[in-house]
């Protein structure tokens, strides 16, 4: 069970990354592969609340939380706005992973190379439960990731403002005749996936600490959540991502520390070869 626990947690991330994917492309329709590094910018920043500021936790989280939404709302308007509209659909997937080079970078020369130590105002001492151990702040972390999940699942599919945003994914030109302000929903969307990434920058930090290469290896695994569950699908994401890091718990396991992403990557090719909208894929276009 304690690698069941392991996994969980480590999936609750790898969730994160695809829930920040999903809640750009449901309301923009656009593919953000900067959202793992904004991720990472969260540890960062709350690193320097916590550590090098002397915060308690809730203003900790408050300070990434918004420091993350003002990145992402910068990387919207010079990354994603000026490439709204024009015919070349693949120009924003470019610079999105412009801007997750140049915050690797940024991050790098702020906060340096090394890898850096998030405390998580939690208890340090593992819990026994259901026959494993767990470390108190991954339970928070996998609690507080499925009720982001499901919340927005739900706000997707029954509020007016979610299903604007599948409309505007949809089709833009034919929500913005419905007087949808599809713009708007758009900033909305950055803005709020910066919010939940910075938001979990304690806890996610807390796990795999402040590091500024950490995005990679999160855009990669959260890519594979989103193959799994299905672009376009909150809860495909949430499910993907848990799935993806039991996998690799296991893998690591019973087949040893030098294959999980051999595995993981490996269950990736077989979705994408039997179902390749992922399991909840289909979804986005049938409520619409």
């Amino acid at each position: 069970m304690t690698t069941v626990w392991a996994g969980l947690a480590t999936g609750a991330i790898y969730s994160l990354v695809a829930i920040g994917y999903n809640v750009v492309l449901l309301a923009s329709g656009t593919f953000n592969f900067a959202h793992a590094q904004l991720v990472m910018v969260g540890t960062f920043l709350a690193y320097a609340g916590a550590v090098t500021f002397g915060l308690p936790v809730v203003p900790t989280i408050l300070l990434a939380a918004v420091g993350v939404a003002a990145v992402a709302l910068l990387e919207e308007r010079i990354a994603i706005r000026p490439l709204l509209g024009r015919s070349d659909a693949h120009g924003a997937l470019i610079t999105t992973v412009g801007a997750a080079t140049i915050l690797d970078g940024l991050a790098a020369a702020i906060w340096g190379r090394q890898p850096l130590t998030v405390p998580s105002g939690l208890p340090d001492r593992p819990l026994e439960l259901l026959g494993g151990t767990v470390r108190p702040v991954d339970l928070v972390l996998i609690a507080f990731t499925l009720l982001i999940g499901v919340g927005l699942h739900l706000w997707s599919r029954h509020s007016l403002v979610g299903l604007a945003s599948l409309a505007s994914a949809e089709d833009r030109d034919a929500a913005s005749a419905r007087g949808i302000n599809v713009r708007l929903l758009g900033v909305g969307a950055f803005v709020v996936a910066g919010l939940i990434a910075g938001a979990f920058g304690l806890l996610v930090g807390a796990r795999t600490y402040a590091v500024f290469n950490l995005g990679h290896a999160l855009a990669l695994f959260g890519f594979v959540a989103i193959a799994i569950g299905g672009a376009g699908s909150q809860l495909g994401g949430l499910i993907g991502g848990f799935a993806t890091g039991l996998i690799y718990a296991f893998a690591a396991r019973y087949v040893g520390e030098a294959y999980p992403q051999l595995v993981v990557f490996g269950v990736f090719l077989l979705i994408l070869f039997l179902r390749p909208r992922g399991l909840f894929g289909t979804a986005l276009e049938r409520r619409v």
